[in-house]
């Protein structure tokens, strides 16, 4: 008994020693430099936030309203013209095996006020069920036999995906007459008088090659994800699109809920699928090229936020990975661009893709949860309280201004983003490396009035307390590694670090175990 403590004893001593050993001259500094690193990309995340705050409140106090900005009148009747007064407009409705969405979508589009004889709705249908397939059809037929002019196009194959669909869908020779296209995804519903109250903009202003609406969430109450996603998102529309709008006349096109010019659309190049996110590919190009945008905040579009935990990360793997791998293969043609200022160029350099696409999602992650919990067994290396403690409080803070109502969930807030930024860190990734899974495409799954309907007997919506499809391995990775710290700072540490380590190491266990969103029943 007393030989095998001795050897056990012998052993611990043994790997403390081996332990002091590395982490002078090897451990120490190369958490210094991460350390110094991680400082520098959340002081230009502070910068940032702090710089469109202070953009944000001037357009707000000032009342600088797009109809302020612009021209806009409204497109009177003229008795001789007639309706050809009035521009022709697409409506193109991309969707892949909507069956939950197909009809509030179809519906959605054909009730759109606008000239019957000037608008034409196009449903691009790369369905894979044959019974899908047919339900959108049937229903197309009966929107048709309404008086609306609508058309439903498919395709053989299903190359590139959207892009390739809605490039698909610009062939057509009864587009050739059009001059703008409004584009909505499958579970979006635009009001009736959408086009409008965005026409208009582009008619009286021909530099406009884009007018993008707003989102309006009609989910967002229906779990504590889809809560924490309406934060994220609330601040994106609040303040970043209303931000490079206001100033740069740029931002990233949401790819659904706009109205495009066809001219910029095709001066621009068109629709590419080199990337998952055509949307921001083409924004980027046709901003290069001149074009103006212009962000309607107060006009909103309902839609639905993903509330299953497998629908949400293929959503953020693509939404991280694509401008990751835009800004790879565009950076270069941005910097030598001839056609933009220097002040739009750093802003879409740096603003638009480094520190929101890139930066944000590393630092996140590394900092927050590598770094900082690596900290407390390395006690020779301290982080300054304002980078530990106080920019993340500024920033999160800063985020809280687009969703007032769910300020009192900002620590929730908090350790999602934490978490959830492993898997943008690691698409992120890819997407900069042009690894595998780059061009992965998986449509985002919606439940329309499904979910609704099945859970409407039982009054409450049910959590998903259950195994996901599988265990995700790397939030358990990174759980056990927080716990290990959390518990390394409860026996040696000093300043009580560890209450945050053990909660964001329980929020990583929750993730790894697919204990999150909502619980979809089979029958």
């Amino acid at each position: 008994m007393y030989a095998f403590q001795g050897a056990r004893n012998g052993l611990g001593l043994q790997h403390e020693f081996l332990w002091r050993q590395i982490r002078e001259p090897l451990i120490v500094p190369l958490l210094r430099v991460a350390v110094f690193v991680c400082l520098g990309m959340s002081l230009m995340m502070l910068v940032e936030r702090v710089y469109m705050g202070i953009v944000i409140s001037y357009v707000k106090l000032f009342g600088r309203k797009p109809e302020k900005r612009y021209k806009w009148e409204t497109i009177k009747d003229d008795v001789e013209l007639g309706n050809s007064n009035y521009p022709m407009v697409l409506v193109q409705v991309p969707m892949y095996n909507e069956r939950e969405v197909y009809q509030l979508s179809i519906g959605a589009a054909c009730g759109l006020s606008w000239p019957s004889d000037r608008i034409i709705i196009q449903i691009l249908d790369d369905s894979t069920d044959p019974t899908i397939k047919e339900l959108v059809q049937v229903e197309c037929r009966r929107w048709r036999s309404k008086g609306v002019n609508i058309k439903y196009e498919v395709r053989d194959n299903r190359n590139g995906y959207k892009a390739g669909a809605l490039k698909e869908g610009m062939k057509h020779s009864y587009v050739k007459q059009c001059d703008y296209v409004a584009i909505f995804d499958a579970d979006f519903q635009p009001e009736p008088d959408f086009l409008w109250r965005t026409i208009p903009f582009l008619v009286n202003n021909p530099d406009i090659g884009l007018v993008q609406a707003r989102w309006k969430f009609v989910n967002a109450d229906e779990c504590l994800m889809t809560r924490m996603q309406e934060m994220s998102l609330n601040y994106h529309f609040t303040v970043e699109q209303e931000v490079g709008s206001s100033s740069y006349a740029f931002f990233g096109f949401n790819g659904t809920a706009g109205v495009w010019r066809i001219s910029a659309l095709n001066e621009a190049g068109g629709w590419k699928d080199r990337t998952t996110v055509e949307d921001m590919d083409l924004a980027v190009r046709a901003s290069l090229k001149g074009w103006k945008f212009l962000y309607l905040s107060d006009l909103q579009v309902k839609n639905e936020l993903p509330s299953t935990l497998k629908a949400f990360r293929y959503q953020q793997h693509r939404w991280s990975c694509g401008p990751a791998n835009l800004f790879r293969k565009m950076v270069m043609e941005i910097v030598t661009n001839k056609k933009v200022s220097l002040w739009k160029k750093i802003y879409v350099v740096y603003s638009f893709f480094f520190v929101r696409k890139i930066v944000a999602h590393i630092n996140t992650f590394v900092f927050y949860c590598i770094v900082l919990p690596a900290t407390v067994m390395v006690p020779e290396v301290v982080v300054p309280k304002w980078g530990a403690v106080y920019i993340p409080s500024i920033i999160t803070l800063l985020n809280a201004v687009g969703t007032p109502r769910s300020f009192h969930l900002l620590v929730f807030w908090i350790l999602f983003e934490n978490t959830m930024s492993l898997h943008r860190t690691k698409a992120t990734i890819i997407g900069l490396l042009e690894a595998s899974r780059v061009n992965e495409w998986i449509v985002t799954e919606k439940l329309g009035d499904a979910f609704k309907g099945k859970a409407s007997g039982k009054g409450l919506k049910k959590l998903r307390f259950r195994i996901g499809d599988r265990i995700h391995m790397l939030e358990l990775v990174v759980g056990f590694y927080l716990l290990l710290c959390g518990c390394y700072d409860l026996m040696y540490g000093k300043n009580h670090f560890f209450i945050f380590l053990y909660i964001q190491a329980f929020a990583f266990f929750i993730m790894a175990f697919g204990y999150v969103g909502t619980f979809v029943p089979n029958s």
